[in-house]
Formats: C-alpha cells, structure tokens, sequence
C-alpha cells in the first residue's frame, strides 16, 4: 500500500499545474502539441488514455475497450479469494454501486489479478453473493499478463503474484475514476469510507465537466 501511496503522489504532481483548479486533475503522462489554429500557433496537450483491452465478463461476454465510450468508469484490482483486503474493498464499492445504478453515464469494472481460479463460473456467482444482477458492475477476467499490463500501464494499480502474501496475491486498494475521454483523474483508497464518499461525490463534477 506504501508503494501504491506513493506514486499516487507522483501522479497528482503529474496531474496539478495545468487546466482549471477547480477540477479533478487529470494523472498521467502528457505531451504537449503545437498547432495552428486562425493563423495563430498554440500548444496544446495530449493526454494519457487507456489503451486497449479485451477480457471475458461474468456473463461470458467478450469486453474490450469500446464498452468505455461515453462513460465514466470506477475500476478496481481483486480477487475472489483474497482474505485481506478485497472484501473491505467490495464493501465499500457495493455503496458507488447503489450509487449510480440505473444511471447510463456510469459503469463499474473489477479485474481478478487471479484468472487462474476466478473463472467466468467463479465470477458470476462472485457477483450474484454481492446482489450484482445487472452489466453496469463488471467483473472481468482474462490472460493474466494483459490484466497486469493493464493494471500498471493504463491504471496506475500495483499488482503482483507473492507467495508470501495471504492470498498469494498483492495489490494496490485504489478505486480507480477514469473520465469520459478514458483519462484516468484520481485514485481513491477503497479500504477508506471517507475517500469513497468523496469519490461518490466527484463522479457528479465528472458528469457537469465540459
């Protein structure tokens, strides 16, 4: 978690100093552009996205990148058998859940760090035992090195096999907000009902964004 604490630091370096203050920062790698724009040249920036993807979701159904246009996402890393942390972090996302359920700007996505043992069968009654009956909470699996690739290039999740650990996993607590143009703006510690709150509350200033 200490790791994960910091390059969320880092990140949030990364994010601050450009655009409105008011608004979430946007994390992340940029690169800025030169342009021409009424005869005058300006700089504008590129910003990090999510790359693509393509996982199996708990219905069996192929997921890939697509499924994010025009949504706001809450992403997550887990596993069905973790003993530590996860079932806090499920706790505490059943709350984004009830919060934004009918609600089409919104979709919530869990990735197993586990595809081994968490198959489709394994996640969908993974989902039924927590009242997830509908596709705007995912749980997804797939080839474990593109999981992971995409934890720690796309997300910012620190994730790993560790024997040593309970579980035999490690991974970062962070609910991940990802915007409309799939551009990450802040991680929020899952294990924390404050910081949850909060993330409720900054899913509406993502909706108001213009």
């Amino acid at each position: 978690m200490k790791t994960s604490r910091i390059l969320w630091i880092g990140l949030v370096i990364l994010g601050i100093g450009c655009g409105d203050a008011k608004k979430l920062p946007i994390l992340g790698n940029r690169t800025p552009v030169t342009k021409t724009v009424n005869g005058e040249t300006i700089i504008d920036t590129i910003y990090q996205t999510l790359p693509k993807f393509s996982f199996v979701n708990q219905y069996g159904e192929i997921v890939d990148e697509s499924i994010l246009s025009n949504k706001i996402i809450i992403a997550d890393f887990f596993f069905t058998s973790c003993p530590t942390i996860c079932p806090i972090m499920k706790k505490q996302m059943l709350q984004v859940y009830e919060a934004i359920k009918g609600k089409s700007d919104f979709l919530i996505l869990s990735h197993t760090i586990d595809p081994e043992f968490d198959t489709v069968e394994v996640l969908k009654d993974y989902a039924t035992r927590l009242g997830v009956d509908d596709k705007q909470w995912l749980f997804l699996t797939g080839k474990k090195e593109e999981i992971y690739s995409l934890a720690e290039k796309g997300y910012y999740a620190s994730v790993a096999q560790d024997s040593s650990e309970p579980g035999g996993y490690v991974h970062s607590g962070g609910f991940i907000l990802v915007d409309k143009q799939q551009r990450v703006r802040w991680i929020y510690d899952g294990t924390n009902e404050q910081e949850v709150k909060q993330l409720i509350n900054d899913l509406q200033s993502l909706v108001a964004e213009k």
